[in-house]
C-alpha cells in the first residue's frame, strides 16, 4: 500500500512538473499578443519577437506580435491598458512611457495604475549619430556648429513623446542649442533620411543604429548614458563630450491591462525570469547592446512610478514644451 501510494506521488509529482507553468485554467484559449508602440524593424519591434519565439517555445501556447506605431508609443499603450486583463493582450513598453506622463498634457490611460507590471526585460543608452559627410565630429562641434548655423539642427526620432525624442530635447535644453525633432514612427525611416543626408541626426537605439555605425554608413558622436556603452567602449557619453549633468538611459519591459489575476502575474514573472536567464537569450539581447536586467513585478512599478517624477522635473526644469 505505501509503495502503490508513494508510486501515485511521484506520477502526481511528474506531472505537476510537465504542466506549463501557466495553469491552463487561468489562461485564455488562442494566441496571446504581444503589442508595442512603434513600427516593424524597431527595437521594440525586435525585442518583442524574440521574447514571443521564447515563449511559444517555453508554454505552448501562440504569442504573437502586434505593432500599433503612433504618438511615441502612446497608442498602443492605451491599447493594452483598455483590454481585457485575462492575460490574452500583454505589452512590451518602452522607457518612453514615463516619459510620455511627462511630455503630454492629456492622456487616455493612467501611466502606473493602469497596468500590471511583470517585469522589466532590457536597458541601453541611445546612441547620437549623424551622417558621415557632416562637418560635425564631436558634441563639442555640435554645440559650436548649432550655435553658428542659421538653421535648427534636424533630429530624427520614433515620435513625439518617446523616449529618443526626450534625449534630443534633453540635449538642445541642457547645451542651450536649437535642435528640431522630426518625428517617425520607427527608427529604419529616420535612419535612411540621415543616411541619406536629409537630416542632420538621429537619436535612437543601439539595435538600429549600432550596425549602421558599425558599417560605417553613420557617425557616432556619443551615447546617452551615464557611463561608456559596453558596445562602443571608444564612443564618449554625451556628459563627457561637454554637457556636464546629461544622462538618459532607456528599458523595455512586460506589462499587462490593470486587475490581471495576481496567481497570473506571479506565473508570468517566474516564466520571464526562465526566459531572461537562457544564455542563448542573454546572447542575442546583448547582441541589440542591451544589459538583460529582470524584475520583480513591484521593482518594475517602483521604477516606472520613479521615472515619471524624474521626468516630469526634468521637462519643468529645462523648460520643454508640453505636447
Amino acid at each position: 500500500m505505501s509503495a502503490r501510494i508513494n508510486r501515485r506521488a511521484v506520477l502526481a509529482g511528474a506531472a505537476a512538473v510537465a504542466m506549463p507553468i501557466l495553469a491552463r485554467a487561468a489562461w485564455p484559449e488562442g494566441a496571446v499578443t504581444i503589442v508595442h508602440g512603434f513600427a516593424a524593424g524597431g527595437n521594440a519591434d525586435i525585442v518583442s519577437r524574440i521574447l514571443a519565439e521564447a515563449l511559444t517555445r517555453k508554454l505552448g501556447a501562440q504569442f504573437v506580435v502586434e505593432p500599433r506605431p503612433g504618438a511615441g508609443g502612446t497608442l498602443a499603450a492605451g491599447y493594452a491598458a483598455r483590454a481585457r486583463p485575462d492575460g490574452s493582450i500583454l505589452a512590451v513598453l518602452p522607457g518612453g512611457h514615463p516619459v510620455s506622463a511627462a511630455i503630454y498634457k492629456h492622456l487616455a490611460y493612467r501611466t502606473v495604475e493602469d497596468f500590471t507590471w511583470i517585469s522589466l526585460m532590457t536597458e541601453y543608452p541611445f546612441i547620437l549619430a549623424t551622417y558621415n559627410e557632416h562637418p560635425v565630429a564631436s558634441i563639442a562641434g555640435l554645440i559650436d556648429y548649432a550655435k553658428t548655423s542659421p538653421n535648427p539642427l534636424l533630429c530624427a526620432n520614433v515620435g513625439n513623446g518617446s523616449g529618443q525624442h526626450m534625449a534630443g530635447e534633453l540635449l538642445a535644453a541642457l547645451a542651450h542649442i536649437p535642435i528640431k525633432p522630426v518625428p517617425y514612427k520607427g527608427g529604419q525611416e529616420g535612419m535612411l533620411d540621415v543616411i541619406g543626408e536629409r537630416l542632420d541626426l538621429i537619436i535612437d537605439t543601439p539595435s538600429v543604429l549600432l550596425e549602421p555605425v558599425r558599417a560605417r554608413q553613420l557617425r557616432a558622436l556619443a551615447t546617452t548614458g551615464s557611463k561608456r556603452f559596453f558596445a562602443m567602449p571608444d564612443t564618449p557619453t554625451i556628459a563627457e563630450g561637454g554637457v556636464p549633468g546629461y544622462e538618459c538611459n532607456s528599458w523595455l519591459g512586460l506589462a499587462a491591462p490593470a486587475g490581471l489575476p495576481p496567481e497570473l502575474a506571479l506565473r508570468l514573472n517566474a516564466i520571464m525570469r526562465e526566459v531572461l536567464a537562457d544564455p542563448e537569450m542573454v546572447a542575442k539581447l546583448r547582441g541589440l547592446g542591451s544589459d538583460v536586467v529582470p524584475t520583480s513585478g513591484e521593482e518594475f512599478r517602483a521604477k516606472v512610478a520613479a521615472e515619471v517624477v524624474k521626468w516630469t522635473k526634468v521637462v519643468a526644469d529645462a523648460h520643454i514644451e508640453q505636447l
